[in-house]
């Protein structure tokens, strides 16, 4: 596996839900065993890297984000030698693998959490406060947490403890240096063992205004920086790129730039672009915007449609609002599914197209859907619960993959698993399964299959720049060199190709030299 490339700036990254990719061992929920009998799909897709969501010991109050050991691997998995494994069968097929680490909170099953419960010295490594009224019976402030309720629970001496997240995930006091120590040896303990990245989930929470009375209190802090250039230091010292790469959620860009300063961290997601609607002139205005940004810091942008806690593409694209935000999720939003797998389609040549990285969710190559009909008994999501029902949720993008077969679990699972998929998966998945989809030219995943080779081929692709070509309203127009160009049609009726020698692909049938609506197109441009 090649080293010292700066990789990371031109590569498309496969992010793996491990409970949802692939069960080795029959019990529903899915594993590193299946996660390392799956390899060679990730190779036949031709992506560079896996993002694998966290693997870690966890009570699963929050699908692992509730860390109750950050250097093990939770027995649902796996082992830490079934880790290590997957490490080095990755790279032998020339693929890199990322981890998720989470810095704001852990698990209430924590030891550092439940010696602080126990009164120890321990608390002072969270934010412990005394209630306020009379008897201390209301919360230290009103500041509400990120899954809905309040950001405070109470515990048996009267004192109540901080968690932006749900209850059983204690958000961490980053002004104590013990903190900072544990995770910059957590980082350490996973970089020795071979993982070429890391990603921090809600990299701007950690650091939090002492007053914690409101949003600003805890986002975007400007401490949060010394934590990443320490960590980068870190990085820095192993050989072969390590990266790190942040989950920042802020809508002001000048401030999203600062994460990703030369000494901080090397790329961030890019939220405004999966948020954004199927209108061309909000996905141009956001594509400069985002490259805008990057270049006074001279980091490499990042493209990203769905993840593990968005409302899938495929069903956004076929809603009369098409764009994201969590505040607007709602049960009972028509979608039309065959539009927005047309739409979807499309996209996916955009992305893989524009400069920089680029994310490919577990089964976007497959052209899932949002499973919005999930029985309420069986939905798991901590927000579908403390929204009072009124969040769907995100169980709907986390349902276990169909690989093959005409009815579930899809191969998901292994012939005779003793338990079903830990989510349902809908009997429609079964033209949708890799197997039904490998060999079919007309398939979403050999779009995929094709673009990423195409892409790995094209010196124009990947990390560099781009300028904007003439076009007709509606239409994204952009050149790459040398000599290659994406369209994209987004208006109300086919426009013409621009000059072109050859049509590299096109996300559907092209009419002649016309582009049709919702359809893109990659060009060999004339000489």
């Amino acid at each position: 596996m090649s080293t010292g490339d700066n990789w990371w700036r031109s590569a498309v990254i496969y992010q793996v839900y491990p409970r949802s990719f692939a069960d080795g061992n029959g019990d529903g929920v899915g594993d590193l065993a299946g996660v390392r009998a799956r390899l060679d799909h990730l190779v036949q897709l031709g992506v560079d890297a896996v993002w694998l969501s966290p693997w870690y010991p966890s009570p699963m109050a929050d699908a692992g984000y509730d860390v109750a050991d950050f250097r093990d691997i939770d027995p649902v998995f796996g082992t830490l030698d079934e880790a290590e494994a997957l490490v080095a069968e990755a790279h032998e097929r020339d693929i890199r693998i990322i981890i998720d680490i989470v810095p704001n909170h852990c698990s209430t099953a924590h030891p550092w959490f439940e010696a602080a419960l126990a009164g120890g010295p321990e608390r002072e490594l969270f934010w412990f406060r005394p209630g306020r009224g009379p008897d201390g019976e209301e919360p230290p402030t009103d500041l509400r947490s990120i899954f809905g309720g309040p950001a405070w629970t109470r515990v048996g001496d009267g004192e109540w403890y901080l968690h932006l997240f749900a209850p059983e995930q204690p958000d961490f006091n980053w002004a104590n240096p013990r903190v900072r120590e544990e995770f910059e040896d957590i980082l350490r303990f996973w970089l020795d063992r071979g993982v070429d990245g890391i990603r921090i989930d809600s990299a701007a929470l950690p650091v939090k205004n002492p007053a914690l009375d409101g949003i600003e209190a805890y986002t975007d802090q400007d401490g949060v920086h010394e934590i990443y250039r320490s960590w980068r230091r870190i990085a820095d010292s192993y050989p072969g790129d390590r990266v790190l790469i942040g989950e920042v959620w802020l809508p002001d860009r000048e401030r999203f730039a600062k994460y990703l300063r030369p000494d901080e961290l090397h790329t961030a997601f890019n939220f405004d672009f999966l948020c954004c609607p199927w209108d061309a002139a909000a996905m141009r205005e956001c594509v400069d915007a985002t490259l805008s940004a990057h270049a006074p810091v001279g980091a490499a942008a990042t493209w990203v449609l769905s993840n593990h806690d968005v409302t899938r593409h495929v069903t956004r694209y076929g809603r009369l609002d098409s764009s994201f935000s969590f505040a607007s999720k709602r049960e009972g939003v028509e979608a039309d599914l065959q539009l927005g797998g047309v739409r979807a389609r499309a996209a996916a040549l955009l992305t893989l197209a524009l400069p920089g990285s680029a994310y490919v969710y577990q089964g976007e190559e497959l052209g899932l859907w949002e499973v919005e009909d999930i029985p309420h008994e069986l939905r798991q999501d901590p927000m579908w619960h403390r929204s009072g029902h009124t969040d769907p949720g995100r169980d709907g993008c986390r349902v276990p993959l169909p690989w093959s077969g005409n009815e579930p679990p899809f191969g998901f699972s292994p012939v005779g698993a003793a338990a079903s998929p830990w989510l349902p998966q809908p009997p429609d998945w079964k033209d949708r399964t890799v197997q039904a989809q490998s060999g079919d030219p007309y398939s979403m995943l050999e779009l995929y299959r094709t673009a990423l080779r195409i892409r790995r081929a094209e010196p124009a692709l990947g990390d560099g720049g781009m300028r904007w070509m003439p076009a007709p309203d509606g239409v994204l127009a952009f050149a790459r060199e040398p000599g290659f160009a994406c369209v994209l049609n987004l208006s109300t009726a086919a426009v013409p190709l621009p000059a072109h020698e050859e049509v590299l692909l096109a996300s559907g049938p092209l009419d002649g030299d016309s582009l049709p609506v919702d359809t893109a197109a990659w060009l060999r441009l004339d000489s």
